[in-house]
């Protein structure tokens, strides 16, 4: 096997600076594993050798021992020689790089019986409309949704009545075909999923005609969501095990019901607090008042002290959306709205041009109003 050193630098397997920190590190490694990982590049050799690089530089830079004994001595700090090399011994192993790999990712050679079995069904989505009251204090709502299910005439096995699957002859039941490949570190012994019997280790020699040998088909599933108090707009529940059915009896996925909330006229939502506006008059905003405000609970007396002015918040603690984890619940604001009045008659226009006359307040009322309040006045 050649040398640990032919891998070439860690840090540019990750595409990071050497001084990257800790975080920068974790980062460039999930990107570079989504990247590389055989399942995203349909289980090419290539691609999981370099992915299998990749993780390793990532075990050793992860930890600050190692990654301190690799920028000091460099590839012979895992076995490459040297002076200074501590070989791999030096992570706890007594062999070389083989056996390092090894505990990494498990076994490169020798045989292999474990099947993959049947795959499990993909996850599904369907939206679900709610009311504000139902978001805010939790409803039970009924769903219907069209979804791959086992097929009840073969059980999911995908064989007609009367018959079973066979042990497939490529891959002889395992589920995968090995591969040999030389690479950078020398002579690695890769899996992929058999394509006859689609990773399976079974094939279908006489297919259940109501589901073709898949087993599963399409049908109509009822379910009732139980939808938790205090959700939001956009929220996401998920049910395990309520997706597609897998194929040939495997386990089904999850289906990902995602929430619209109506709007509410009344209040507008700010995480678990609400937010409403009450208008009230000039006059009872300068002398003081009681109004009543809707909640989503029941109306409430608001007093409105003398001389408040126009944006002043009220706050009603307690009666905002319930807390979605945790006990409790958000609180109301009464955001207050003094409005000026435009539709005056005559007589409330002089009143008012008199009050101004006595605060002290320049007004530019009709000529009449302020000639009748000066004569009154003189």
């Amino acid at each position: 096997m050649p040398g640990a050193d032919t891998m070439g630098d860690l840090y540019e397997l990750l595409g990071v600076r050497p001084d990257a920190s800790d975080d920068e590190i974790k980062r460039a490694y999930r990107r570079r594993a989504r990247e590389l990982h055989p399942d995203a590049n349909g289980g090419d050799p290539e691609s999981e050798a370099k992915f299998k690089e990749v993780s390793f530089a990532y075990e050793v830079l992860r930890d600050p021992e190692r990654r301190a004994r690799y920028d000091r001595f460099g590839p012979a700090s895992f076995g490459g020689g040297g002076a200074g090399a501590t070989g791999a011994a030096g992570f706890g192993f007594d062999g070389g790089l083989g056996d390092l790999f090894e505990a990494f990712f498990g076994s490169m050679g020798g045989p292999r019986t474990r099947r993959r079995g049947p795959q499990a069904g993909a996850d599904a989505e369907v939206a679900l409309q709610l009311s504000f009251a139902e978001a805010v204090f939790g409803a039970k709502k009924e769903l219907s949704v069209r979804l791959p299910v086992t097929c009840p005439d073969c059980e999911g096995s995908g064989a007609r009545a009367g018959t079973h699957p066979v042990t497939c002859p490529d891959c002889q039941g395992t589920g995968e075909i090995r591969r040999i490949r030389q690479s950078l570190l020398g002579q690695v012994v890769t899996s992929v999923a058999c394509m006859r019997c689609q990773g399976l280790g079974q094939v279908v020699s006489d297919p259940c005609p109501g589901c073709r040998g898949e087993g599963r088909r399409m049908e109509d599933r009822d379910f009732t969501i139980e939808v938790p108090a205090g959700v939001d707009d956009g929220s996401t529940l998920r049910l395990a095990d309520r997706g597609p059915a897998g194929p040939r009896g495997g386990p089904s996925g999850s289906l990902f019901v995602h929430l619209a909330v109506e709007p509410d006229e009344r209040f507008e939502r700010v995480g678990d607090d609400l937010h409403t506006t009450v208008h009230v008059g000039m006059a009872p905003a300068a002398l003081g008042t009681t109004v009543t405000v809707e909640t989503l609970d029941e109306p409430k007396p608001v007093t409105v002290v003398a001389g408040t002015q126009s944006g002043t918040v009220v706050r009603l603690r307690s009666l905002g959306v319930p807390h979605l984890r945790g006990r409790g619940r958000g609180d109301l604001y009464v955001h207050l709205a003094v409005d000026t009045p435009s539709d005056l008659t005559a007589r409330q226009r002089e009143l008012l041009a008199e009050l101004a006359a006595e605060r002290g307040e320049e007004v530019h009322a009709h000529d009449g109003v302020l000639s009748r309040i000066r004569s009154a006045l003189g």
